[in-house]
């Protein structure tokens, strides 16, 4: 087998028509005989697919608009020309492709509806991760039931801790251990503590340092483990001492990493060190307080602990050495049961039978959703990495998986982004699964995906694996050289090496000059030199966007874990948008997966430029010298939700030698929710 020159390649196909005989599976409609535009317009979208492949946005957005010139109102072209804008950060510009192809589809085929779901969902989308959304309303999507038919696997759960994988901690009372379930409903681990086990767990948290610690209500004390769930120790005993329990039940852990733990016996909350030192204890009568009645769930954050008290339907707040602040909320309550913060703040409360999100600084209680088993007592409830609330049925033995209305209607978002057909008939995808608010679904394996081809089942499909299970990744340095940082060059040079360390990689670093370009960095003397810059690469001329174009392009080939590190002033001057717009960067790094974190050098405060572009895609702004460092969060990358999958088949369709376009279809299913995508590519030339 050879490769044809090109002009051989024109001779050869000119008796084809534009696309192959094979689009999504349907003949293509199309000049015959030796219409030389179909054969010009044929090679330059197979260019323009290649190119697309290959992370070259640009140079395909460059073959398809050629083609395009040769077969003007090509569906085939125009969808693929949306797809290569979207990449490219141009979404307005990717929409009107994508509207224009919908308009030459035929109305009700496969291609339209995929096409329209697309439009949608782009058209829609509001923003990269939103929180609980307290106008929403949640509905059981899916359960994981404690039994099957005969079979038991778990009895009586009392609380659950969601994981960064997607799976989950299930602490099982009944059964004394703890389960780690995944997405899919499936046992992936039981733990049963020590050799005498657990005697009866109730709740289950997780220190900064990924331990995690289990309440025994029955044993009085509280079991320390590692992050993998292996027993390390105790904490505390049965007793009515200091540091002793009668029942501990729920448990909290604040961002200092001390231990918060109801105990419900003695009608009060200790407090621990990481290790376990018994530290005070609170919750007893005073002259201000009225003391616990049935103290139950607990929350500490922000420099406050929040206890419920189910018997009351109160929460009440204290300062972190138990000093009662007052009452946060006293009407609005059933019985709540559990309280856990949210990202944003808020807490979310296991009440009888609902789960609510309450608001500790306007008291306001807004219910999220009711759980519609007919045997319900909810005791716990936490939100998992794809967005789901589990909610914890003591009675009936089970977790409810909760999942917003909205985005049950409009299921998964499912997007085919590169395929690789090097190896034919072996051919190679990466999808990305997000749903509607372009949050990552993790978790996921090969019994949650099919490909097909013309409708058919892809031959040997494999699943290869899933970028939320790596914790490789690879950052660019952009550095600002502007005259607000040239006095600042001994910090650049420290926030580099800092970044550096903090990452698996650095990809390159680009000097955002009056002509962005990327400086050598090979060690770490060249990186200290490429970060303090020369003289004549400041310039109040400095470009941001194409320096950052720059930057994020080096990054598409590399790890799914990415991030640009923006060494910078905080300020930005009138060239930074000349040449791409802010929502068409936050677009290119965001519909790329790339992160963005600002690093403040000075004494600035940032642009709402900066800001915007670090809450677009997950980043955030970091001074250079906050007292944890800029490390800890750079680290963080690592553990980032990447909903990227790798997925092997193998083809049973014809070639023609290379020059036909192959269909495929790759549909994504979880729980009640699905999402599917069609594209195409073309093997390689014989």
């Amino acid at each position: 087998m050879r490769i044809l020159p090109g002009r051989c390649l024109f001779i050869a196909l000119a008796v084809a028509f534009f696309i192959a005989p094979y689009v999504h599976g349907q003949q293509t409609a199309g000049p015959s005989g030796t219409d030389r535009n179909a054969v010009f317009a044929r090679e330059e979208f197979r260019l323009g697919v290649q190119a697309y492949n290959r992370f070259s946005f640009n140079e395909a957005i460059l073959s398809f608009e050629r083609a395009l010139s040769f077969r003007p109102g090509e569906p085939l072209i125009l969808d693929w020309l949306g797809r290569a804008y979207y990449r490219s950060g141009m979404e307005d510009t990717a929409l009107r492709q994508w509207q224009a192809a919908l308009e030459f589809y035929e109305r009700g085929s496969n291609e339209a509806l995929l096409l329209a779901s697309r439009i949608e969902t782009v058209w829609n989308r509001r923003s990269l991760f939103p929180d609980l959304d307290e106008n929403a309303r949640y509905v059981d999507a899916g359960r994981y039931p404690g039994r099957y038919d005969d079979l038991t696997v778990y009895r009586q759960p009392t609380a659950v801790l969601p994981l960064e994988d997607g799976s989950a901690w299930v602490v099982a009372f009944g059964s004394n251990e703890i389960v780690r379930i995944d997405v899919n409903g499936i046992i992936r681990q039981r733990q049963r503590g020590p050799l005498n086990g657990f005697d009866r767990p109730y709740d289950i948290v997780r220190g900064p340092d990924g331990r995690l610690y289990v309440s025994e209500y029955h044993g009085g004390r509280v079991s320390i483990l590692s992050s993998r769930g292996e027993w390390q120790g105790y904490i505390g005993s049965k007793g009515r001492g200091d540091g002793q329990f009668v029942g501990p039940q729920n448990m909290a852990v604040d961002e200092d990493g001390y231990l918060y733990v109801v105990d419900y016996g003695n009608r009060r909350v200790s407090k621990f060190d990481a290790d376990g030192t018994y530290l005070l204890s609170f919750g007893g009568k005073t002259g201000t307080f009225p003391g616990f009645t049935s103290p139950t769930g607990i929350a500490a954050g922000n420099g406050s602990v929040y206890v419920a008290d189910s018997v009351n339907r109160t929460v009440y707040r204290f300062d972190r050495n138990g000093s009662y602040l007052g009452i946060t909320l006293s009407e609005g309550l059933q019985g709540p049961e559990s309280l856990r913060f949210t990202s944003d703040g808020r807490l979310l409360a296991a009440d009888t039978n609902r789960v609510v999100i309450i608001d500790p600084q306007s008291a306001v209680v807004h219910e999220l959703g009711v759980v519609g088993n007919s045997r319900v007592r909810l005791v716990g409830a936490d939100v998992d990495r794809n967005g789901n609330i589990l909610a914890v049925n003591f009675q009936a033995d089970e977790i409810s998986v909760m999942t917003r209305l909205d985005d049950m209607a409009a299921g998964l978002f499912v997007q085919i982004e590169r395929i690789v057909s090097d190896n034919f008939p072996e051919v190679t995808l990466e999808l990305q699964v997000q749903d509607r608010q372009r949050r990552p679904i993790v978790g996921l394996d090969g019994r949650n995906f099919l490909l097909s081809e013309e409708g058919r089942a892809a031959g040997e499909q494999s699943f290869l694996g899933a970028a939320y299970l790596s914790d490789r990744t690879d950052i660019s340095l952009l550095i600002e050289r502007s005259p607000q940082t040239a006095g600042f060059r001994n910090d650049l040079a420290v926030a580099a090496r800092d970044a550096a360390a903090a990452s698996g990689r650095v990809v390159s670093v680009v000097s955002a000059g009056e002509q962005p370009f990327l400086e050598r960095s090979a060690d770490a003397a060249q990186l200290d030199r490429a970060a303090r810059g020369t003289d004549s690469q400041y310039s109040p001329r400095w470009r941001f966007d194409l320096g950052l174009r720059l930057a994020a392009t080096d990054l598409l080939p590399g790890e799914k874990k990415r991030a640009v590190v923006f060494l910078t002033s905080g300020a930005l001057n009138e060239l930074s948008f000349s040449q791409y717009s802010l929502s068409e960067l936050a677009a290119y790094l965001a519909n790329n997966g790339i992160v963005f974190y600002a690093v403040i050098i000075g004494n600035a405060s940032p642009s709402r430029e900066v800001e915007y572009l670090c809450s677009q895609t997950g980043g955030s702004v970091l001074p250079l010298y906050r007292p944890a460092g800029i490390g800890p969060v750079i680290e963080g990358l690592k553990e980032k939700p990447n909903g990227t999958y790798i997925l092997r088949y193998r083809s049973g369709l014809p070639t023609d030698f290379g020059r036909a376009y192959l269909p495929v279809e790759a549909e994504v299913y979880l729980l009640e929710r699905s999402g599917r995508d069609g594209t195409g590519y073309f093997p390689p030339l014989e």
